[in-house]
């Protein structure tokens, strides 16, 4: 997860929220997180595949990040999640971690995380 500063130009790594393998998302932790810091949209990273086409996950992201938007009371939006994992590890990677540390899922992903948000303001700010 991630959030962005008061100004919307900086994302910044929140904590990671685990869901486990075939439960639902955790959407009250989500909805604690959006009220903590009393967001004003979702943003949701949308797994494409290599040609930039939908997937079956794709729907299965939308139909979360919908049911957040109607939780939370805030619009969702989506971006492109293509090759972030790939980015946010070289960017660990250039950190200079011990190995078992930046091979650690939950860094990945808080990292990717804040790419993908990342990317999100960095399009509002040309808009």
């Amino acid at each position: 997860m991630a959030i962005s500063d008061p100004t919307g130009t900086i994302a910044q790594p929140l904590p990671p929220l685990r869901r486990r393998r075939g439960r639902r998302p955790p959407y009250k932790s989500i909805q604690d997180v959006g009220a903590r810091y009393d967001i004003g949209a979702l943003v949701l990273g949308l797994p494409l595949d290599l040609e930039g086409e939908e997937t079956s996950w794709s729907a299965e992201v939308r139909a979360v990040g919908q049911e957040l938007s109607r939780r939370v009371g805030v619009p969702a939006h989506f971006v492109d999640e293509r090759f972030t994992s790939v980015q946010a590890e070289r960017a660990i990677r250039s950190l200079g971690l011990p190995r078992g540390e930046r091979e650690r899922k939950d860094r990945v992903d808080t990292a990717a995380a804040v790419l993908i948000l990342q990317s999100w303001l960095d399009r509002l700010d040309r808009s």
